[in-house]
């Protein structure tokens, strides 16, 4: 089951100015910064909110570290913005995935792969979601 929206995913060019202008605008100081080599990207997660119960939400800011990677071609084509929605799930991201797929969603990847902050990820293709790409998480155990 699907219990909150995780994270919303905004591609950018310049990381650590965007990551300031999030802090000096909206007040947003807890930021977690890391680079995930899978999937090319430096990433910086500003949490929004904090429930109490160990989830939060958050703001994903993604600057591409290769030319190759899917958020170099996306900002490429698209330029800087929203890239993604990521709702999160108390259970198993797989099963998560397995039964979304039983209804006929395309899920990108054959098994679940490293996410921010140790998380278990899995994305569902834009074209079967009304055109938002759209990430499923597991929180780090």
């Amino acid at each position: 089951m699907l219990t909150r929206i995780d994270h919303i995913g905004i591609a950018c060019h310049d990381l650590d100015a965007t990551v300031e202008f999030y802090r000096s605008t909206y007040g947003f100081t807890d930021v977690h910064f890391e680079v995930n080599e899978e999937q090319g990207v430096r990433e910086a997660m500003l949490k929004i909110n904090d429930t109490g119960d160990g989830a939060a939400s958050y703001l994903q800011l993604i600057q591409p570290i290769r030319e190759d990677s899917p958020v170099a071609k996306w900002l490429a084509k698209n330029g800087e913005g929203v890239h993604h929605i990521a709702f999160g799930t108390d259970g198993d991201v797989q099963d998560e995935a397995d039964g979304i797929a039983a209804k006929g969603v395309r899920v990108l990847y054959e098994a679940p792969r490293r996410g921010s902050m140790g998380s278990r990820i899995n994305f569902l293709h834009p074209k079967d979601c009304h055109g938002v790409l759209t990430e499923l998480v597991e929180k780090k155990a």
